[in-house]
């Protein structure tokens, strides 16, 4: 999402609850957690969700306090967005809580000193909180939510024709590192380099996102994305043994322009096209090898889903086709 676009979007801020659970919950579908090699990448089509009553079921499932922030935004779109946010990471998060039958109501939520969400556990003596962690992107036309286990992430989604009221190289001359700048300046079909201009941009997010200290912590001109050639058998979708042929692109490396920061090579990352539509990066620490041998790549599983109604794995298909990462 851009600087100058974040005023027009709304701040999920989830720290809020109430003492009133739902206990009547609609039923969700539910799914066995990711291994800690895998992300799991559930995403939603605001145009396909016209149901008024199924708007009320999303409606529901907050809290007061939630219910009040969406009725903030300004206009139907924004409304609708948020609310369609909100109940997405509620309804993803609980299908993983199933021994514990959380309800997505009776989720609640913090921030980390930067803003992040996360998920506000209550420990006992008979049960640990799950080493969930999720990250959640939207556009006005698809909302999006990440999810691994033992391992940070970060996402981030954005349309492909969005429109870009700068001029990119002037944008990326300001923001970009100068790898990057150079990278987009070669470019000389103008299509092409805007398409390319996205990809970064939503790697970039990515990467700053699952780092979880914001943009103005981690400056985009700190740091440089890179392509590099695909590892041999560095893809892997899940659910899907007709994957080989959408991932034959690159590797996705971050490099630290700034001493300061710490280890870059600790992150891998995966580009998709979804939906035909828009691009969506994820970024996720790796899950450590034994000494000596190769990072394990990155596993996906993907799902198209209307929260309550209907859930599609469409990983390997032309509604998710991967363009770069997963080593």
């Amino acid at each position: 999402m851009f600087p100058y676009m974040r005023g027009a979007s709304f701040t999920m801020k989830l720290h809020c609850f109430d003492k009133k659970f739902f206990n009547s919950s609609p039923l969700l579908v539910p799914v066995q957690p990711p291994s800690r090699t895998e992300t799991h990448f559930w995403y939603v089509l605001p145009d396909e969700v016209k149901s008024e009553a199924l708007l009320r079921k999303y409606r529901e499932l907050l809290p007061q306090c939630e219910e009040k922030k969406v009725d903030s935004m300004r206009g139907d779109e924004l409304r609708k967005g948020a609310l369609l946010a909100r109940a997405l990471v509620r309804t993803t998060i609980a299908r993983y809580q199933i021994n514990t039958q959380v309800s997505p109501r009776s989720l609640e939520f913090t921030t980390n000193i930067h803003g992040k969400p996360e998920v506000r556990w209550h420990h006992s003596d008979d049960w640990l909180p799950p080493p969930l962690h999720f990250n959640i992107s939207h556009t006005s036309s698809l909302v999006a939510c990440g999810v691994t286990m033992d391992s940070p992430i970060g996402i981030d989604v954005e349309e492909k024709q969005r429109a870009i009221k700068n001029n990119v190289l002037s944008f990326v001359r300001r923001y970009f590192s100068r790898h990057e700048v150079e990278f987009l300046s070669s470019i000389l079909d103008p299509a092409v380099q805007r398409q390319e201009f996205l990809k970064l941009w939503t790697l970039k997010e990515a990467y700053v996102k699952a780092l979880g200290r914001g943009f103005s912590a981690s400056p985009f001109n700190t740091f440089a994305i890179r392509f590099g050639p695909a590892k041999e058998g560095s893809f892997h979708l899940s659910g899907n043994s007709n994957s080989e042929a959408c991932c034959k692109e690159s590797e996705i490396l971050v490099e630290s322009l700034d001493s300061s920061t710490h280890d870059t090579s600790t992150w891998q990352f995966a580009l998709l096209e979804l939906a035909g539509s828009h691009y969506a990066s994820i970024c996720r620490r790796k899950d450590i090898a034994p000494e000596g041998k190769a990072s394990v790549p990155m596993k996906l599983k993907v799902w198209k889903t209307i929260p309550l109604v209907e859930d599609k794995i469409v990983s390997g298909t032309d509604s998710a086709v991967i363009i770069g990462g997963l080593s």
